[in-house]
């Protein structure tokens, strides 16, 4: 594998980079027996493209741990194709051999499995090391199951995460991908059908600094702690403290776990929460089964081939999809439709402006940048009333002229307007444009990362450029958009 990388490496590491070099990785034959039809290909991007994708790497759109905090930030994204990303920016003392990190990205982008967040990209120009894996919308195993809302998890579902899990190791383990860094809670995410998928930015290490645990000292394999080295059966261990998180409901020190174990405790170590749902058996075989894994002798850890049909055996309501035994719509469902939304969904442009023409500026609250008092000059007003034409005209159905007045506004760079990206993208829609109607519709998002009418008139666009599939992508995604600003504005 390594002579493969080393000959298909691209450029982005010298000064000659292309920008718009796109990479694709040959998979046949890496496919998971039972993987889906389609995978990703795996692909260079470029660092615009993902600037774009993430709304300039926005606040509002980190997903990780800690936030802005965090050494490495990952972001949520959309390509302009309406695929959802997940984008890990490293910080830029991160990898500073480049070579090393193309490598790496490249041998675990050509794992491929329906039990992993598969790794689809990379980024290498100049600094920045960013990663890019297919997006898990629906949170991770930390929040599920430390930080519970509407319900804890349901022992069945705890039971399906740890073979998902142990199933993802396996797999990974016969690509010769043995060792993963920092396994813990917050790297099992849920995807759309609230199945659980593993992390594969934990497939490599964070930083040139070759730490590969970041959690609390309590947590780390005693032989990383004596010799600073991670070995495949570091895992196994780690694999041993989340099947203690998943019983206990909690972040138990596996020495105290431990100790409980040893003095046959074992109702102090169960979630209260578990209470009737699983027969005594059954916790005893799970016990059993973490407290091999945490062993200090190497050797007395099981491999995954020894866990993966033991944790089978123990499957319960195999037939029950995800996302009912974790109280989640799925996938497929569709939430109901505004008026704007349905007038979207028809591509019935008439109510589409009608609906925008009462909205008027409304959602530009909050987000507008708008112009300071020392800059109010005769230059920035007759710029302000250029914009107020392009508004009579968009007012009136007189689409050509409120492109034009729309232009000049923007050309100015005086304001950023979200709603007026999204006014010019209707107009160009009313008079044949459809792929200007696209890049306003992206230019909106990106000033607006999370404004359904964004998507919404992406779809539309997407529609008329005879990208179906793209169109109800996007469309669906308006429609989870606005429902989400409902759902917020009703608990203010």
């Amino acid at each position: 594998m390594g002579s493969q990388c080393s000959t298909l490496l691209p450029p982005c590491c010298s000064e000659s980079q292309s920008k718009a070099a796109v990479l694709e990785v040959a998979d046949a034959g890496n496919v998971e027996e039972n993987g889906a039809d389609y995978w990703p290909a795996f692909r260079e991007f470029t660092f615009e493209q993902l600037k774009n994708a993430s709304s300039g790497f926005a606040g509002e759109n980190i997903v990780s741990e800690h936030g802005e905090k965090a050494p490495n930030v990952v972001y949520k994204g959309k390509l302009e194709n309406q695929t959802k990303i997940a984008i890990k920016r490293f910080n830029r003392m991160a990898w500073a051999d480049a070579r090393q990190f193309v490598e790496e990205a490249r041998s675990v982008g050509q794992l491929r499995s329906h039990r992993l967040a598969n790794l689809v990209g990379y980024c290498c120009e100049g600094d920045e090391r960013i990663l890019v894996a297919e997006f898990m919308p629906n949170d991770t195993l930390a929040k599920h199951l430390f930080h519970w809302e509407a319900q804890p998890m349901k022992w069945a579902m705890r039971l399906r995460v740890v073979l998902h899990l142990a199933e993802a190791l396996e797999y990974c383990t016969s690509k010769g991908r043995t060792l993963y860094h920092d396994l813990n809670a917050y790297r099992i995410l849920f995807d759309g059908d609230a199945n659980p998928r593993l992390s594969t930015f934990g497939l490599m290490k964070n930083s040139r600094d070759g730490k590969s645990y970041s959690t609390n000292l309590a947590f780390t394999p005693p032989e990383y702690l004596r010799t600073g080295r991670i070995m495949p059966e570091s895992v196994i261990y780690s694999f041993g403290t989340l099947l203690l998180d998943l019983l206990s409901g909690k972040h138990i020190p596996p020495s105290h776990a431990l100790d409980l174990i040893r003095d046959r405790n074992l109702q102090m170590l169960t979630d209260s929460c578990l209470e009737g749902q699983f027969s005594n058996d059954d916790g005893t075989e799970l016990v059993r089964l973490a407290s091999r894994c945490l062993q200090s002798e190497l050797r007395e850890r099981p491999s995954l081939k020894v866990l993966v049909p033991a944790l089978i055996r123990l499957q319960k309501e195999t037939d029950v999809p995800s996302h009912v035994l974790m109280g989640m719509p799925s996938s497929e469902s569709v939430s109901p439709l505004s008026s704007f939304g349905d007038a979207c969904s028809r591509k019935d442009l008439t109510a589409v402006h009608e609906i925008f023409d009462k909205l008027g500026y409304k959602d530009d609250e909050g987000v507008t940048n708008e112009l300071s008092f020392h800059l109010w000059t005769d230059e920035m007003q007759e710029t302000l009333n250029t914009k107020k034409k392009g508004d009579a005209a968009f007012k009136q159905k007189v689409f050509k002229e409120a492109i034009d007045c729309y232009t000049q506004f923007v050309d100015a760079g005086t304001m950023v307007s979200p709603t007026l990206y999204a006014r010019r993208s209707l107009c160009y829609l009313m008079t044949d444009r459809p792929q200007e109607a696209l890049g306003d519709a992206i230019q909106a998002q990106i000033i607006s990362p999370v404004w359904h009418v964004a998507s919404y008139l992406q779809g539309i666009a997407l529609d008329a450029l005879g990208r179906e599939n793209e169109a109800q992508m996007a469309l669906k995604e308006g429609t989870s958009l606005e429902a989400l600003r409902v759902q917020n504005s009703e608990q203010k």
